[in-house]
């Protein structure tokens, strides 16, 4: 029996391409350890730039057709693995957070539209998929993060640094370790600049492939002072439908992208009410905006997710969705957005990784 060569594994391999970064896995360098056994089997792994990789299963399927369709192959065995890229080298001159990975601001152009939500559910999101994940509360003024991760806590040192506080996977730190539940934050821009600063830079941040910023909504201080002092890999914009809203959403990417920070995407909350009786929708608050404000500006559209009750009550009693209801409508809308976030990220990575040929 004729057996076919390691090459001639990966020249199979070569029309297995991944659709977000338009290249082949061989040329990605995402195949690794190639084993051709004398009884036909054929070993490898594919190693992804994120677990949370939203065309895994794919992949997996055509790099198995395509091996298995060489002559003395008897059998197909692939090992699916990941590693996540770093970004940071995106921007350039900024300095990269030791340890982590990638920097991802989620922002709003206004208040009161699930911001602080879809970024605590979407770090649980990443987290769940296998990813180290870190949460970041740069809501200074409204630090909810706290109670929506069920924590009361201090913050504490490890006689340098603080500790950030282990929750549900996720490592935290906010505002609201600091101040009591119904202390007001009274202050100026420099404060916050040096507040953002210390949460960044003087916390023992665990090695992390994400980072999660929830900012404060607007365009003001902190995103700013967050351009200034690390590489952010990119900004997750999060709006509802209404045009009100979606003004204030094209004034956030735009101040983004003035800071030259990459805009990952954008997300359409609150996007339509789903009757759980009779599973008639209902829009709200209209629906598409979000869409048409993606398309308008040339970004990403991450996806649109419904609101429903439950969103409220896991986040009142520190449980959010993803973790309470994974099957639900919301969940699940929840989760395709944090593996396109994820696919956004990987984009960028490879925006200044040079390729290895393959030979």
């Amino acid at each position: 029996m004729t057996l076919p060569s390691v090459a001639q594994v990966l020249d199979a391999l070569r029309v297995v391409q991944d659709p977000d970064l338009r290249r082949d896995i061989v040329a990605l360098d995402f195949v690794k350890h190639v084993v051709v056994g004398d009884d036909g089997r054929v070993a490898f792994a594919i190693e992804l730039t994120t677990p949370a990789c939203p065309v895994k299963d794919l992949l997996k399927q055509q790099a198995h057709d395509a091996v298995a369709a060489l002559a003395g192959v008897t059998s197909v065995d692939i090992e699916m693995t990941s590693s996540v890229r770093s970004s940071g080298a995106v921007l350039g001159q900024r300095q990269a957070l030791p340890g982590v990975k990638n920097i991802i601001a989620v922002g709003a152009g206004k208040g009161g539209v699930g911001k602080t939500t879809m970024a605590v559910n979407l770090a649980l999101a990443l987290a769940q998929r296998g990813s180290r994940v870190g949460l970041l509360d740069a809501d200074i003024y409204g630090p909810n993060v706290p109670m929506m991760l069920g924590v009361q806590a201090a913050l504490e040192t490890d006689g340098q640094k603080i500790v950030p506080i282990e929750k549900h996977g996720l490592w935290t730190v906010s505002m609201g370790f600091l101040a009591g539940d119904s202390d007001p934050v009274i202050w100026r821009g420099p404060m916050l600049h040096g507040i953002l600063r210390q949460f960044l830079q003087d916390v023992a941040w665990p090695a992390l492939d994400y980072l999660i910023v929830d900012m404060p909504p607007g365009t003001g201080d902190v995103a700013l002072s967050l351009s200034q002092h690390t590489a952010v890999t990119g900004a997750v914009v999060v709006t509802t439908p209404q045009s009100v809203s979606v003004a204030d959403s094209r004034r956030a990417i735009n101040m983004y992208r003035k800071l030259n920070i990459p805009v990952l995407g954008l997300v359409e909350n609150m996007s339509y009410f789903a009757c759980p009786s009779c599973s008639h929708e209902t829009d709200l608050f209209g629906r598409g905006g979000g869409q048409r404000l993606a398309d308008e500006l040339t970004v990403p559209f991450l996806g649109a997710v419904p609101i429903a009750e439950p969103v409220r009550a896991g986040g009142d009693i520190g449980m959010p969705i993803v973790l309470s209801a994974p099957e639900h409508v919301v969940a699940r809308a929840i989760n395709t957005v944090a593996e396109q976030v994820a696919a956004q990220v990987s984009i960028q990575a490879f925006k200044t990784i040079p390729l290895t040929p393959v030979s």
